[in-house]
Parts: C-alpha cells; sequence; structure tokens
C-alpha cells in the first residue's frame, strides 16, 4: 500500500481518536483547576506559597509515580476500565479537597489525585498504539493533544468563574461533575482496538494478551532503553517550566495586573489556547518535515520558549495585549514539544512490546521534574520575587532541548509496539 494512503484514517480510526481526545482531556478538569484557587487558599486557609507548592507538587510526584505503575497495568488491564477508575475517583478527590481545611489532609488528598490521574495517559496511548501505524501516530497523538489544551483553557474559565462566583471550592466541585459526565460517554462509546492491527503492526500490539512480556521483561526492556532516558530528563525540565506557567501563572497574572480571579483567569486561558496551535504544527511537521523524527521540532520549540519566558515578566507588567500574545506563543512552545515527548517519540522509541511502559516511564521522570519544579517556584517567589521564578522557567526548557539534542536523528521503531 502507497504510503500516502496508509497515512490516513478511516472512519473506525477518527472516531476512536475523538473519543480519546475528549476522554484524556476531561481530565484536566480535575487537574489544572487548582490554580483557580490559590487566592482563596491563601485568604482563607492561611497557606504560604510554598505550602501551596508541596501540594501542587505532591500531584505531580504521586503523578509520576502512577504513569511508572500504571505504564505497566495499562498493558495487561482494559482500557476502559483503567479509564473509568481514574476519571470517577479523581471527581470524588476534587469534591473531599475541597470540603478538607487543614494543610496535610489537604496535601494527601491532591497526592492521591496525581495517582488517580495517571490512570489516563499511558491507556490512552496503548489505544493509540493499536488504532495507528507508526507513519500516521504523529498526527493522530498531535491532535489527542489538542484535548488537553482545550480542556485546560476551559478549566481556566470554568475553575476560574466558579470561584469568582461561589468561592473557591466551586473550582472543584464544577469540574468534578464535568469528569463525572465524561466517564460515562467514554464507557458508552470507546472500543480498545480495531478487528486486526494497524498498517505495519503485528496482533501482539493490538491485543496486549498475545505474545504479552512478562512484567519483569517489560520493566526491564524499558529501564534499558538510554533513548528514553533522554526523553524522560527533557519531559522533566519542560515540565518544571510548563506547570510553573499552569499551576503559578494565574496567581502572578492577579499580582501583577489588577483584576479579580475570574478575569485572571479567562486571560490565563490563551496559553493552553495557543498549545493546540503548537501541538499541531509539531505533529504535522514532525511527520511531513522530519520523517516521524519528533526531536528536531521538540529542540527548536523549546529553544524559542526559553525565549520567550526569559521576556514574559516584564511584558506582563507593562503591556496587557503584548502578555496576551506572548502567553500564546508560550502555550504553543509548551504543548508542541509537551505532546511529541509524552507520546509520539516515547511510542516511537519503545522496544517491542513496551509502548505503554515506555510513556509511563518517561512521564514519571518528568512528573518528577514537574513536583521539583512547584517546590522551587514556590520558594523562589517566597524568598525573592516573582522575576527569579520565570527566570528559572526559561532556563529549565533551554535545558530540555540540550538534553533531548543527542536524539536528534533518532528514528522510529517500525516494529511491534
Amino acid at each position: 500500500m502507497h504510503p500516502q494512503s496508509q497515512a490516513r484514517f478511516d472512519r473506525a480510526q477518527a472516531k476512536v481518536m475523538w473519543v480519546l481526545w475528549l476522554s484524556y482531556g476531561a481530565f484536566y478538569f480535575c487537574r489544572s483547576n487548582l490554580s483557580a484557587t490559590i487566592p482563596g487558599l491563601e485568604a482563607e486557609l492561611h497557606l504560604t506559597k510554598t505550602e501551596i507548592g508541596w501540594v501542587l507538587g505532591s500531584l505531580k510526584l504521586s503523578y509520576g509515580i502512577g504513569q511508572l505503575v500504571n505504564g505497566q497495568l495499562a498493558e495487561r488491564i482494559g482500557a476502559r476500565r483503567l479509564l473509568a477508575i481514574g476519571m470517577l475517583v479523581s471527581a470524588a478527590l476534587n469534591v473531599l479537597f475541597g470540603l478538607a481545611t487543614g494543610f496535610y489532609f489537604l496535601l494527601f488528598i491532591w497526592a492521591c489525585n496525581g495517582y488517580f490521574q495517571a490512570l489516563g495517559w499511558p491507556p490512552t496511548m496503548r489505544v493509540a498504539a493499536a488504532w495507528f501505524s507508526p507513519i500516521q501516530r504523529g498526527r493522530a497523538i498531535s491532535v489527542i493533544g489538542t484535548g488537553y489544551q482545550l480542556a485546560g483553557a476551559l478549566t481556566f474559565v470554568i475553575a476560574g468563574w466558579s470561584a469568582e462566583w461561589l468561592g473557591w471550592r466551586g473550582a472543584l466541585y464544577v469540574p468534578a461533575a464535568l469528569l463525572v459526565l465524561s466517564a460515562f460517554y467514554m464507557l458508552a462509546t470507546l472500543r480498545e482496538a480495531p478487528e486486526g492491527p494497524p498498517s505495519g503492526e503485528s496482533e501482539s500490539s493490538v491485543h496486549p494478551a498475545v505474545n504479552r512480556p512478562s512484567w519483569l521483561t517489560t520493566v526491564g526492556l524499558t529501564l534499558s532503553n538510554g533513548r528514553l532516558w533522554l526523553l524522560a530528563v527533557a519531559l522533566g525540565l519542560l515540565n518544571a517550566c510548563r506547570f510553573g506557567f499552569l499551576d503559578w501563572g494565574v496567581a502572578h497574572l492577579k499580582e501583577v495586573q489588577p483584576a479579580g480571579i475570574g478575569v485572571s483567569a479567562l486571560k490565563y486561558s490563551v496559553l493552553p489556547l495557543g498549545g493546540i496551535t503548537g501541538t499541531l504544527l509539531a505533529g504535522w511537521a514532525t511527520d511531513r518535515f522530519f520523517g516521524g523524527r519528533g526531536v528536531p521540532m521538540i529542540c527548536a520549540m523549546l529553544v524559542l520558549l526559553a525565549l520567550l519566558a526569559l521576556g514574559y515578566d516584564a511584558i506582563v507588567r507593562t503591556n496587557l495585549p503584548l502578555s496576551i500574545v506572548t502567553l500564546a506563543l508560550i502555550g504553543a512552545m509548551i504543548f508542541g514539544p509537551q505532546v511529541l515527548l509524552v507520546g509520539t517519540a516515547p511510542v516511537d522509541l519503545a522496544r517491542r512490546g513496551s509502548a505503554a511502559a515506555a510513556v509511563g516511564f518517561v512521564n514519571f521522570v518528568g512528573y518528577l521534574g514537574a513536583a521539583a519544579g512547584d517546590q522551587v517556584t514556590g520558594a523562589l517567589v517566597d524568598r525573592y520575587d516573582w522575576h527569579v521564578a520565570v527566570y528559572f522557567w526559561s532556563a529549565c526548557a533551554l535545558g530540555a532541548a540540550v538534553v533531548a539534542a543527542p536524539l536528534w536523528r533518532a528514528i522510529a521503531d517500525h516494529g511491534d509496539r
């Protein structure tokens, strides 16, 4: 079959892609919403930014551990089951967080939320690996990735105005209801695998039970893959920058531009909306110009991200229209390489029979970086100023480009995923 025809999606593939787009995107309703609660946590519960950094970081740490564990589970347990558990329990934990008041209990609840949030991406990538051939994955995963950028933008708006109208707890309760509705839709519509393997794939890539490697074999294949380690460290540095903007950006904007939390969150929604453009651009350029090699796009976009972040703090204090444009560009440069690092690249560079495990491992290390980044950001703002924190985000983006660069010529393994 001609490669161009193999790259097209049939109707069944398109339907699965859009179900995954909605299902995984919905997880962000109950993950990105905490940024809108920060002013309320400070005012009502008297938490410092350092303590809030611990709460935010606890999700990243447990999410990373969950990615490592759930990447293995996704090779063995049905994707629909894992996704449903993650969505419903995360919604319940958001409600419980709104009922809690003590710092350590809040820390524990949000850490638990991180683990169940981690039941989203590995099974999503397991289904994507089953349905799409290597030549299709760049575009398919980039489209799926736009779901959580759009959901992230909607979450800023929904959580921000819910906090404005209902108090900071409204930013937890309303998104939880939306996640529950999304879980029921996923259960009603998602098919985990096609009748036969996608072009270029073997039967074991579609049905994990066929010739399934043992748990220890999968772990060994993953941890001995040096290319995955480079992807993982690069993602960790990018995530420190990414969640600096996502977790702290609304609070930063509210402090440097006089406005309510709802208005600040509305302004900030342009960042994940810009991410949609960056994600589509990264996936299209990877397939169109680099033959499926994602690292050239990853490095180029990370360098641009570092430069944009370097000037962001000064721009946001002096020029409102330019700051909104800058946020949109930053979103594009964050999410373009991020989707490639968490999806396309580890799936392509994984060894046989370990695609979901590879994704889980890269995300594990990536979220260790995110957790550390939240801690460092909170401490820097408490001790110094927002200027220093934003410069830290810029340095992390540049470091990620340097770490990923040795994989510039790495190509996808078109064998069994």
